[in-house]
């Protein structure tokens, strides 16, 4: 039976590190294809914020017996650099943002409060999300990549500090998808995003709104009508 049950452990376990592979080789094609799809296009920087409605993590599996998880709503604000190169029907863009959740907590059981979290990402980015369309137009993006967090910053109990809890930065693979709008560099769109690590059980979701600004191209913008 110890033998049985050692064996869908294993399997279990093979079926998550192929999970992540995939993931990751998945990401790879569609850099390959959109980067195919990119000649004659432009390049740029810009600046990308974003305001997470709602946010909840997922901390490694440990032996303290303490509640995993913390959450946060509202108040969570991030920003950060952005490089991007593409045209007006689709773009590819790189992204670092460093996230602030400044009362994330424990629910079920208090610990401490406070988070951070830094995600980084390539985004393939269509139509009106593309950053490089003159005429306001709707669009969508997907992407991925890696984010790092840590949860319970200040305020550790000593209840649960003789537990064991001392809280880490952790990795996740995270996957995000988008809808919204963009005109001449500025866009708006609301992301779902969620991580995963199969290693150590850790996870993370978010729900919120992303501003992008692609500064090179807010000097040009134009309608229609001024062009007559």
């Amino acid at each position: 039976m110890d033998r049985f049950h050692s064996g869908i452990n294993t399997n279990i376990e093979d079926m998550m590190h192929y999970s992540k592979y995939r993931l990751l080789s998945l990401l790879v094609v569609l850099f390959t294809l959109m980067n195919s799809q990119l000649s004659y296009g432009q390049f740029g920087y810009g600046l990308t914020a974003t305001t997470e409605l709602y946010s909840r993590f997922r901390n490694p599996s440990d032996a303290t017996g303490a509640s995993p998880s913390a959450g946060s709503a509202l108040i969570n604000l991030g920003v950060g650099p952005k490089i991007w190169f593409g045209n007006k029907k689709r773009s590819l863009s790189l992204e670092a943002l460093a996230n602030i959740h400044p009362f994330a907590l424990s629910t079920a059981d208090y610990k401490g409060i406070g988070a951070v979290s830094f995600p980084i990402m390539a985004k393939f980015n269509f139509n009106g999300l593309s950053g490089l369309e003159r005429e306001g137009l709707l669009g969508f993006s997907i992407g991925g990549g890696i984010q790092y967090s840590r949860t319970e910053l200040f305020g550790v109990t000593q209840e649960y500090k003789n537990l064991g809890v001392n809280r880490s930065m952790h990795r996740v693979y995270i996957v995000q998808a988008g809808y919204g709008f963009g005109v001449s560099g500025a866009c708006l769109a609301g992301f779902v995003r969620y991580g995963f690590n199969p290693d150590n059980e850790a996870k993370y979701l978010s729900v919120g709104v992303q501003y992008d600004f692609n500064f090179p191209l807010l000097r040009k913008i134009s309608s229609p009508e001024s062009e007559l």
